[in-house]
């Protein structure tokens, strides 16, 4: 077993392609795959709910839905990119979007086993710039999110965005 699969020998990259099927399908099936369903799968309650804490700016609402050890993802080459690993550094993350007054619009949610797919339109106002579709993997443990994986649909875009946005500080300072 790699260290990009879980117990059940399954990758994260097979999952995350297999959920993003599932936007496809659940768009053509009902049209509206974001609207409550009767019988919705516990785990996408969840992600709902993080998102209404993360649209109210407040990061301290934020923390109940992390695990101790929550793993996020951040793909890019760029000043915010990488693996943030605990709630802190997931936060101090979640600082830095701030300032660039990120928004999410979520599209799709869709659940399997541990797993949510999340789709969203995710967009910048401080300054404008960026507004493109996201894909996340959110991996659930005992009602936490322990794992978050994001996908940009324009990686060139983000990486260009954030590079402006986030400027490096200077050497030696950077360095110390």
């Amino acid at each position: 077993m790699t260290t990009s699969e879980d117990q059940a020998g399954v990758s994260r990259a097979g999952l995350l392609r297999g959920g993003l099927g599932l936007v496809a399908a659940g768009s053509l099936l009902t049209g509206t795959a974001a609207s409550a369903q009767e019988g919705e799968h516990p785990n996408v309650r969840l992600i709902k709910d993080y998102y209404e804490a993360y649209g109210s700016g407040d990061l301290n609402r934020l923390r109940r839905f992390f695990a101790n050890d929550i793993r996020w993802t951040i793909p890019g080459h760029h000043p915010l990119s990488g693996t943030k690993l605990g709630i802190d550094e997931v936060l101090a993350f979640f600082r830095e979007l701030g300032k660039a007054g990120f928004r999410a619009e979520t599209i799709f949610l869709g659940a399997d086993g541990d797993w949510v797919v999340d789709l969203h339109r995710g967009w910048s106002t401080r300054p404008e710039g960026l507004d493109i579709l996201w894909a996340l993997g959110f991996r659930i443990r005992n009602r936490k999110i322990v794992e978050a994986v994001n996908f940009a649909s324009d990686q060139h875009a983000a990486d260009l965005f954030f590079w402006k946005a986030y400027k490096l500080a200077p050497l030696p300072g950077r360095l110390a």
